[in-house]
Parts: C-alpha cells; sequence; structure tokens
C-alpha cells in the first residue's frame, strides 16, 4: 500500500491521540446509537436550520511538536524581566517537589469537582490542608477552599457584608489603599446591584455611613497601618469590616482575625504559584462563624462513613446553586483547587518557620533598601512596610524608570512622581543594591547592605507584630524531606480518582483531559514569570497568543468578538448577563428583570442572576 507525504506527516496524530476514540470505537459507539455514521448522527442530533455546511476556519493541523515549536516562537517574543511592580502579584519559587509532583501530574490536575466524596478524599485533605493554612494565618474561625482571585473574592466580601449585615445603608466603603484592579472589580460588580462605592481614606471613610468598609492590609502603597480602633467605631456604626490581605505578611503581622475584621480575603499566589500574567491564581476568603452559612464558595469538612471512620466531604451544600438554584448564595464552581492544593503544599513544605524565614528576609530587605534610599536623599513615604515602599521620586522619577529598563527591572510607577517597589522571595542582596545604583545612577555607594543591616531597624511596629502561632497541626511539621514529601503527595493522589485512572462518569463543564502537551508550556519562564502589569512591549508574545486564541473562538462560535478575562465558566455567563443587561438599558428596556433557564442537564453551575440585577426572578 502506497502511503502520500501528507498521511505520513502525521498531523492528525496530536488530535487523535488527545480526543482518544479510534475508528473501531467510533463504529461500535455509533452501532450503539443506530447511526450509520458521525455526520448522519450530528444530522439528527443538530436542527437543519442552525446546522453549519463546512467547518470554521481555524488553521492548518499541526503535529504535537510543531505545535510546542509554534507556542514556544511567541513565548520567546515577550521579554524576561523582574518584575518589582507588586499590586498583589509577586515572583515566587514554586518547589520543584510540587512542580513536577502536582501542577505537572494529571494525577492532580485531571480530577473533576468532588461531588463524590469516596473517590475524591486526597483532594479534600489537600483543601483542609489550605483552608487551615487561611484560618490559621488570618486567624478567623473558618475559610473555604479558594476563590477565582482576589477581585472576585472583594465583591464576594461586598455582596456577603450586605447580606448579613443589619445597616440599611447601600454604601460600600473602599479604602483607597486598596489594589486599583480590585477596586475596579468591586464597582463593576457593584453597578448593576445598586450599591453605591464610595472611596477614599479609611479615616474620610470612617465620617461616612456604609453597611461595611473594605481595608487592605498592607496597603497597596506598602504601609502597615493599626485598624484596631477603626474597626471597633465602625462596628459601633453598624458596619462590618472586610480586609483584603497578604499571607505571608501575615507571618509577620498581627492577624486581621485579632483586631476585629468579620471577613478577610486576598490572593494565595505567592505561596508558589507562578504569576502567569495575573493567572490563575487561587484567593482565600475567610470569615467570622456566624456568617458560614452565607459564605461563597465550596468548603470542605469532616464527616463520618457508614461505618463510622472519619472522611472528609463537602460541607454546607444547601448555600450552593446545583441544589438551592436562584436562592443560593454561593456556586460550587467558584475555586481554584489546583493553585489551592499548590498554596497548601507550600505551606506543608516549607511549615511555619519556613514561611517565617522567608517573610522575614523579604522584610529585612525591604527595610535595608528603605535605609539606603533615605540616605541617598529620597522620601520613603511609607514608615511602615512589610515588602513594599512607595518613594517620591518627583521630577527624577522617569529617568530612574529608564534607568531600571536598561538593567531589565519593572518598578511601579504611579503617574506623579511616585514609585513603588515590591520585593519578594527572589530577592537578593545583590538586587537591593542594584536599586540604588539605579535610583542614583551611580554605580560607587558610599554604604554596603551588610553595613546598614547592622544598623537598621525592622518597619512593623510592635503593636502589629504577629505573637500568635499558626500552622500548628502535625502535617505542616511532618513533610520536610523531599522523600518524606513525595510519599505524601503519592499517599493522596491514590485516593482520588482522576483521568489517569479511569473515565469520570460525571461532568458537564469539566468532562476533559489537558493533554501533557499542553501543561508544559505553563511551566515555560516565558509566560509563568510575566507580571499582569509589566509593559505591553514585555509582553509581546502573551499578546500574539490571545488575539490567535480570540480569532479562533471567533470562527469557532461566529461571534464577531471574544473576551478572555472571565476566570471561569460561570464568570463569562455573569459576564453575558451583564452584557444582555447593559443592551436593553441601551434600548429604553432595563426594566427588564426576567431570566429564562431551561431544564438544565445533571448538575449544571450558572452563574448566580441575583449578582446581575436586584430583584432577580428566573423561569425554569
Amino acid at each position: 500500500m502506497k502511503y502520500s507525504i501528507s498521511e505520513l506527516e502525521q498531523k492528525e496524530d496530536f488530535i487523535r491521540r488527545h480526543i482518544g476514540p479510534g475508528d473501531k470505537d467510533i463504529a461500535e459507539m455509533l452501532k450503539a446509537v443506530g447511526a450509520a455514521s458521525l455526520d448522519e448522527l450530528t444530522a439528527r442530533a443538530v436542527p437543519a436550520a442552525i446546522l453549519e455546511k463546512s467547518a470554521p476556519v481555524t488553521g492548518d493541523a499541526m503535529t504535537e511538536h510543531e505545535a510546542l515549536e509554534e507556542l514556544m516562537g511567541m513565548a520567546q517574543q515577550n521579554r524576561l524581566c523582574r518584575s518589582l511592580i507588586g499590586t498583589g502579584y509577586y515572583d515566587t519559587l514554586t518547589p520543584n517537589v510540587i512542580l513536577r509532583n502536582v501542577l505537572q501530574n494529571p494525577g492532580w490536575y485531571t480530577a473533576y469537582t468532588p461531588y463524590q466524596p469516596e473517590i475524591s478524599q486526597g483532594r479534600l485533605e489537600a483543601l483542609i490542608n489550605f483552608q487551615q493554612m487561611v484560618m490559621d494565618l488570618t486567624a478567623m474561625p473558618l475559610a473555604n477552599a479558594s476563590m477565582l482571585d482576589e477581585g472576585t473574592a472583594a465583591a464576594e466580601a461586598m455582596t456577603l457584608a450586605q447580606r448579613v449585615g443589619t445597616s440599611k445603608s447601600d454604601t460600600f466603603l473602599v479604602s483607597s489603599d486598596c489594589h486599583p484592579q480590585t477596586i475596579a472589580v468591586i464597582e463593576t460588580r457593584a453597578l448593576p446591584l445598586g450599591i453605591r462605592v464610595v472611596t477614599g481614606t479609611p479615616a474620610e471613610l470612617m465620617e461616612k455611613d456604609g453597611f461595611a468598609i473594605l481595608l487592605q492590609y498592607p496597603a497597596t502603597t506598602g504601609s502597615v497601618d493599626d485598624y484596631a480602633a477603626l474597626c471597633e467605631k465602625a462596628h459601633a456604626k453598624g458596619m462590618l469590616v472586610a480586609v483584603a490581605t497578604d499571607l505571608l505578611a501575615l507571618t509577620l503581622l498581627k492577624p486581621p482575625g485579632e483586631w476585629g475584621a468579620d471577613i478577610v480575603f486576598g490572593s494565595s499566589q505567592r505561596f508558589g504559584v507562578p504569576l502567569g500574567f495575573g493567572g490563575p491564581h487561587a484567593a482565600f476568603f475567610a470569615v467570622r462563624d456566624e456568617y458560614k452559612r452565607s459564605a461563597p464558595g465550596r468548603i470542605v469538612g469532616v464527616s463520618v462513613d457508614a461505618k463510622g471512620r472519619p472522611a472528609y466531604r463537602l460541607s454546607l451544600q444547601t448555600r450552593e446553586q446545583h441544589i438551592r438554584r436562584e436562592k443560593a448564595t454561593s456556586n460550587i464552581c467558584t475555586a481554584q483547587v489546583l493553585l489551592a492544593n499548590i498554596a497548601g503544599f507550600y505551606a506543608v513544605w516549607h511549615g511555619p518557620e519556613g514561611l517565617r524565614t522567608i517573610a522575614r528576609r523579604v522584610h529585612r530587605l525591604t527595610a535595608v533598601l528603605a535605609a539606603g534610599l533615605e540616605n541617598l536623599g529620597f522620601t520613603v513615604e511609607n514608615a511602615t512596610a512589610f515588602d513594599t515602599l512607595t518613594i517620591d521620586a518627583q521630577t527624577q522619577a522617569q529617568d530612574i524608570l529608564a534607568r531600571a529598563q536598561e538593567n531589565d527591572i519593572n518598578l511601579r510607577d504611579f503617574g506623579d512622581g511616585r514609585l513603588g517597589i515590591s520585593l519578594d522571595e527572589k530577592s537578593t542582596r545583590a538586587e537591593v543594591f542594584t536599586l540604588w545604583q539605579i535610583f542614583t545612577g551611580k554605580s560607587a555607594l558610599p554604604f554596603s547592605v551588610e553595613s546598614l543591616d547592622a544598623q537598621t531597624d525592622a518597619m512593623i511596629p510592635p503593636a502589629l507584630q504577629r505573637t500568635s502561632a499558626f500552622l500548628t497541626h502535625p502535617t505542616f511539621h511532618m513533610y520536610r524531606s523531599e522523600t518524606e514529601m513525595l510519599r505524601y503527595l503519592r499517599h493522596l493522589e491514590h485516593k482520588d480518582i482522576a483521568l489517569n485512572r479511569s473515565m469520570i462518569p460525571l461532568g458537564s463543564c469539566t468532562m476533559k483531559l489537558n493533554a501533557t502537551a499542553e501543561m508544559i508550556p505553563i511551566t515555560w519562564p516565558e509566560f509563568a514569570n510575566i507580571h499582569p502589569f509589566a509593559p505591553a512591549d514585555q509582553t509581546e508574545g502573551y499578546q500574539l497568543m490571545l488575539k490567535d486564541l480570540e480569532k479562533k473562538l471567533c470562527a469557532l462560535t461566529g461571534f464577531a468578538a471574544v473576551s478572555l478575562q472571565p476566570n471561569a465558566g460561570s464568570q463569562g455567563e455573569y459576564a453575558g448577563l451583564l452584557i444582555i443587561k447593559a443592551w436593553h438599558e441601551s434600548r429604553g428596556e432595563g426594566h427588564r428583570n426576567i431570566c429564562l433557564i431551561p431544564p438544565p442537564p445533571p448538575r449544571p453551575h450558572p452563574p448566580p442572576p441575583a449578582l446581575a440585577a436586584p430583584p432577580p426572578r428566573l423561569g425554569y
């Protein structure tokens, strides 16, 4: 038999291996459903009026190595620089034992939503670690098993506070010290709910009325402030207090749960999860015990099985949308399990002392950096800090930014003569010295990191230094060698069923396999180590990849444009609801507030329509 070169190039092999069924399998399945061919089956299933006559044009098929080569070509168009921009995103070191055995392991990344605890005990135990880590570091009595990102967690904090609070106000007070992207998400979410967002300094906000106030601790500018008195005043006025915070900082700072916070959230990204141009990263969300039945997201709890043995399961599921439909306060999709597991394992690997050591190193370098800048004549605006400094560079700001770019370093530009520097786990003495050189434009300096280290005080006030213990459970103390950690990870993995072991008889949105070739690029430095606010000329590869994906999705869906911003299918549906609402408003029909939803397949996860317009009315 003679084969053509086209056949021998095996262009279809990537698809064939990825999808799985061969000609024999397809024939057997067609026979079972009584169809002679895939075309006949498609014609029977899809009405002729909406059946495309030809396949969409998305490009020629590629072999696996060709696809990876093309993607590498895109990655290499990104420019790798050291980003010290901060704003909730920090470079981190993913422990190799976690990188290889969790992030790159299909036993962890192909498992389905843990509805069936019998086949999910490993992941559920890992998520208990994550929850306990968050509870300990925030000093809150209850935490969920992750959220999609810090911005949407902030929006959930806002709606939770309005739902459970006693205030009749429609105003949410937001500190201007919060990260700008968090404020932007809150404003987007608040508008269709009829919530008024007021921003200002914490002192200014306390002169106003609202149902809750949101604080950032430490602030986006780096300062570490004592909010205990403010919390007392807020509670006296009938307001709840929500706090956006940083887990690494909380190893050294007095936790929000000890000074009166009602809701605490943030991103766990710097616990071993690469920057990835902004995500995905697991957010965390913790609340006071009295609010647990209104909290969003999955909550893992300990129960007993039919034989009385302890077991893990998803708790308080009557909050969830797959049960309560439009009356739900949560959506079980609202999670980033793989990233939450990585963050939890990062804490297991390092333990409390390891985390403190990393935090102390970051803070010490920050304090020395501040002392050096002040010795060089610059004004460091924040007298207190954990890892971030705001420097008033005035007319020198643009020259400093240019020198930083020449050294492949990104600083934060506030646009008003102020510059921000956020250090992280990768920061070194050499980097601090380079920053001094960048600010002065001189290579020789009258002092060294070592000389200032001996005479520089900490920048955390004594009253805000943490004294309480955290991560006291034995799990956070038992796995210090790689062999012990390997065995622990394998022990948990073997308690689960994922696609590396068998097919999973569940799924509407998640019954799929991420091919190995698709997981490899996420750890390439050219993709993994890019800050979301890096200058556009450093992210040309990302832009090329995203535009190519948008073009292909438009071809497949028939739509004119595609947004890649939603962090989950549920958030995409929510964005769709907002678009529909805005369209009606543009036609003068903003009064429309009925959303008709057809009878669903098993376990759908639509976004709560309550998020899109008050009051919601649904029809099934």
